[in-house]
């Protein structure tokens, strides 16, 4: 193999690299038996919740995890195996794929890392089941507000018995 050769599959490692570390999260996947338009339409699902998914070797994927925090995916990467990457939000990646998966058998989640944390098979279908990160927020202000409704209307109460005693 030329030098030239070495240096462009260096880069590329590098690159892939990149990529990892500026991920939140990562999951690997085996998208054979997919049809065309059924890995076009998980990647428009992605891209729409900020998801980006490629498909990468596995030698490159293997040098490109050595010596870091996730050695322990290196056992996923085999056969065809593509990777969504998402900075954003931690959980999208997890959510999308395995509804995706659910809805069509040939897609199979393969291991991947969330917040930076290699998780398990298991773990990964617990945080892809968990409620969004709007989810959580609506939940939470549902929570808030229900408390300083009663408020109000215990002060309100007070108010016209106060009135009418008047």
């Amino acid at each position: 193999m030329s030098e030239a050769a070495i240096a462009k599959k260096a880069e590329i490692v590098k690159s892939v690299q990149g990529l990892l570390n500026d991920a939140q999260t990562a999951i690997v996947v085996d998208y054979r038996g997919l049809t065309v338009a059924e890995v076009t339409d998980l990647r428009k699902q992605l891209r729409d919740a900020g998801v980006k998914m490629s498909v990468i070797k596995n030698k490159i994927l293997d040098r490109a995890v050595e010596g870091t925090d996730y050695e322990d995916l290196k056992s996923t990467f085999a056969g065809p195996t593509a990777v969504a990457f998402s900075n954003e939000d931690p959980i999208a990646p997890a959510k999308i794929i395995k509804k995706f998966a659910d809805d069509h058998d040939a897609l199979e989640i393969k291991g991947g890392f969330i917040e930076k944390s290699v998780k398990t098979l298991d773990e990964i279908n617990e945080y892809a089941t968990m409620p969004g990160r709007e989810e959580l927020l609506s939940m939470l202000a549902s929570a808030l507000q229900d408390p300083m409704r009663k408020i109000a209307r215990a002060v309100k109460a007070i108010a016209d018995k106060e009135d009418e005693a008047a």
